[in-house]
């Protein structure tokens, strides 16, 4: 079925969803989350690819794409590089702490972010890396160490692994202009995170790089993303003891 301008137009797809006045990108979006709905297609399920939809529905490449962009951006299908888009899990419930870009917190709070890039690489992993991205073969991951400053004073030591099958270019970004976060939330979608925080006490390069005395008081956040079934990011957060503090504010599902 031919398109009309590109925007608009009869659309009967093989479900014989009703026709409207709708963009159609907005009706090939309607198509796919009917299949969702009903089950046909289910969670983690491959979808057709971009041209076998271009060739069911009748409409442009472009068109089907912008579906499929918008509804991976509202959560509902997640697409891996090179791979293909899928059906995505349930978005995970973070009961302690969530995600959260450092250089918005700043700026919520009236200062001034500024990020030092003290090493952005691709290196070979080590065997406790290879374990943590669940790598059954050699592989690279882009490795960065940052220092984020709140007002000109470091408050977090930001180390990170990230896998290279996923995201290809990450050491050649420039995350002086763009976070980390930023960069990662673009390339890669997440569905799901681990969290586990302990206390450290600062060593001499984290004293050096966040000002600190050495063995001072800090907090290490360890965390691993997942996109799909795959392994996407391993990190370090280390925060200064005495100018950070990590909480949250949730509703629990139960009250006991």
């Amino acid at each position: 079925m031919a398109e009309n301008g590109g925007t608009t137009g009869n659309f009967t797809d093989p479900d014989g969803l009703p026709a409207s006045a709708s963009p159609l990108y907005e009706k090939v979006k309607d198509y796919v989350l009917a299949n969702i709905g009903s089950g046909r297609w289910d969670r983690d399920q491959k979808l057709p690819s971009e041209n076998e939809l271009v060739a069911a529905l009748g409409v442009s490449r472009m068109t089907v794409h912008r579906a499929l962009r918008e509804l991976t951006s509202e959560g509902y299908l997640l697409r891996i590089q090179g791979v293909g888009t899928f059906v995505a899990p349930p978005k995970p419930q973070s009961t302690l702490i969530e995600i959260n870009n450092i250089a918005a917190e700043i700026e919520r709070r009236g200062g001034q972010h500024k990020a030092k890039v003290i090493v952005l690489e691709k290196i070979a992993p080590p065997a406790d890396l290879v374990a943590a991205f669940e790598f059954a073969s050699g592989a690279s991951v882009g490795h960065s160490v940052i220092v984020h400053c709140e007002n000109d004073v470091p408050v977090q030591l930001e180390e990170r692994f990230v896998n290279a099958e996923l995201v290809p270019d990450y050491e050649s970004q420039d995350f002086e202009t763009i976070t980390t976060y930023d960069y990662l939330q673009q390339a890669t979608p997440l569905t799901e995170v681990e969290h586990v925080i302990s206390a450290i006490s600062a060593d001499a390069e984290t004293a050096r790089l966040l000002m600190l005395e050495p063995r001072e008081p800090c907090l290490l956040l360890h965390r691993r993303t997942w996109s799909g079934p795959t392994v996407a990011t391993v990190n370090r957060l280390i925060y200064a003891g005495s100018r950070y503090s990590l909480g949250s504010r949730y509703a629990p599902t139960s009250v006991r």
